[in-house]
């Protein structure tokens, strides 16, 4: 079995792509279309679908004035980039949103009703959201992290984790990469791995923002939140040893 993204040979048990995090089971068999990137009929259908699920996503409810929390731990402002609809009747006309913006409203979305405590709501979109962001014909390190939190929400660590290591490979002191992981070695309990990406954050933090990467604007917010996080989980353990 090889990975319809990128080609690797899979082995017959994964659920992730080991070279580009792509998730196996939103792949077809060889004995079936090859999906969007192949050109093949299935991939119009499948973004027809697409469509037609963030139309009901966006009608279903507007955005709330909840904050919304992801790998960081603290609000995230990536609704108020996005107008709101102009009334709770009227969905705005996603055929004039682009793509990255379609799979962007629906993260907004599962993020805002997960720190509302609507998890039946959240777990509803999830699934929309992760196929909006799978229908992207790129995806950059923001859109990765974006698939990250989003697995993290519907307790997926393994494909967390996939998309971390993506990150770190690409660019192996992207904050990004230190966050996931540590919240997806959590969620599957191993402390002393959690606690090495805390520490990696940490001792690449300062450098990294200098940088002024685009998408560390965008979620300052949440890397402030981890940072000071981080720093209370590593000094706790600096405690309990001494």
């Amino acid at each position: 079995m090889n990975c319809q993204a990128c080609g690797t040979a899979l082995a017959a048990t994964a659920k992730f792509c080991h070279k580009c995090g792509a998730r196996v089971s939103a792949q077809v068999s060889a004995g079936q279309a090859a999906g969007w990137r192949a050109g093949f009929p299935w991939g119009v259908a499948g973004a027809a679908v697409g469509a037609l699920l963030t139309v009901l996503a966006l009608r279903i409810g507007a955005s709330s004035g909840g904050g919304m929390r992801d790998a960081g731990g603290a609000a995230d402002d990536d609704a108020s980039r996005i107008p709101p609809p102009a009334s709770r009747s009227t969905p705005p006309d996603i055929s004039q949103m682009s793509p990255e913006e379609r799979a962007t409203r629906l993260y907004n979305r599962v993020m805002s009703l997960h720190s509302q405590g609507q998890a039946d709501s959240a777990e509803f979109f999830l699934p929309m959201a992760l196929q909006a962001y799978a229908m992207l014909p790129a995806l950059d390190v923001d859109a990765r992290y974006h698939i990250g939190v989003l697995d993290l929400t519907g307790g997926n660590a393994a494909g967390a984790l996939a998309q971390a290591d993506t990150i770190r490979r690409a660019t192996p002191t992207h904050l990004f990469g230190f966050m996931l992981r540590a919240r997806a070695l959590e969620l599957t309990h191993d402390a002393a791995g959690a606690l090495r990406a805390y520490r990696a954050f940490l001792q690449n933090e300062a450098a990294e923002r200098a940088r002024q990467r685009p998408e560390y604007g965008e979620h300052a917010q949440n890397l402030d939140a981890f940072r000071d996080q981080a720093k209370q989980v590593t000094a706790g353990k600096a405690t309990r040893g001494s």
